[in-house]
């Protein structure tokens, strides 16, 4: 892992993370679209979280509430003295999504495990099927970074602007309405395209082949190359949200952009909006 993504501290690798499994300050959680790939074996001590019935209100369609946020924290054994290290399936999508989330709700020592689940495996390294028990805590959270979420009037006010960047991080298929999202997937928009002014800039593109990231050189150059650079205010984008969290964690801590938000309502409240502006 170059250096150059070290600096803030934001990752660790595989080696770090064998050699502090059991280090009490450090609470290692992985985050899955569901906990079948936790069920079948973990990496020793961590706990899981599962993306749908734990960062997110269900009903309502929205981030976890502060409050069960608040208690998810609390019985995974995490306080404002641990360190949580984030890993996960499908390059490391969820994990992405619930490291927005803890930024979002201001907790701040926070990393991602570079290469995630896949790098791990790959590896040889230890699972577990063993389920660990913390005791709860009393973490209570503190002040909101509202800066760091992006709701639809946010982008309608900006469309035309020179100082905007949006990114779609979707696949071009999607980008170009010739499908509404990837196959197998059932949450939908109505209408199928992108934001006008919008840059395809595919989250998998800031990841190599066993699923770490990128160099700052290589992730900087791919987005100059789309017009997306630091002098802009950045709102990235997807279908639901998990992908363009992911690329918003580059922009924002590899990359370390001023600023740069989430729109995790994305493409399938977008393309569900009456008359909404949209671009094939």
């Amino acid at each position: 892992m170059p250096d150059t993504l070290t600096q803030k501290r934001v990752l660790v690798t595989t080696d770090w993370a064998a050699d502090h499994l059991t280090d009490e300050g450090v609470r290692f959680v992985e985050v899955d679209v569901d906990t079948e790939a936790y069920d079948s074996g973990h990496i020793p001590g961590s706990v899981g979280w599962n993306w749908k019935k734990d960062l997110q209100d269900q009903l309502r369609r929205t981030i976890a509430s502060k409050e069960d946020f608040e208690k998810l924290l609390q019985k995974s054994g995490i306080d404002e003295d641990t360190t949580v290290v984030l890993y996960g399936d499908n390059n490391n999508w969820f994990a992405a999504w619930a490291y927005w989330l803890l930024k979002y709700y201001g907790f701040d020592d926070v990393r991602i495990l570079d290469g995630g689940r896949k790098k791990w495996e790959a590896e040889g390294r230890e699972l577990t099927t063993d389920l660990p028990k913390y005791d709860s805590t009393d973490y209570t959270v503190g002040d909101v970074k509202g800066e760091y979420r992006a709701f639809r009037d946010d982008i309608k006010e900006r469309l035309n602007s020179d100082d905007f960047g949006l990114v779609d991080v979707r696949s071009p298929d999607e980008f170009t309405g010739k499908i509404l999202a990837p196959p197998g997937l059932d949450e939908l928009s109505q209408r199928a395209g992108h934001i006008p002014g919008a840059s395809n800039i595919p989250w998998s593109k800031a990841v190599n082949e066993d699923g770490t990231f990128k160099s700052k050189e290589e992730l900087t150059k791919i987005y100059a190359d789309e017009g997306i650079t630091p002098d802009k205010e950045i709102i990235a984008y997807c279908r639901i949200g998990e992908r363009s969290a992911h690329s918003w964690f580059v922009l924002n801590e590899l990359l370390e952009f001023p600023t740069v938000r989430n729109y995790d309502g994305s493409w399938t409240e977008w393309g569900n909006l009456i008359d909404a502006p949209i671009e094939r």
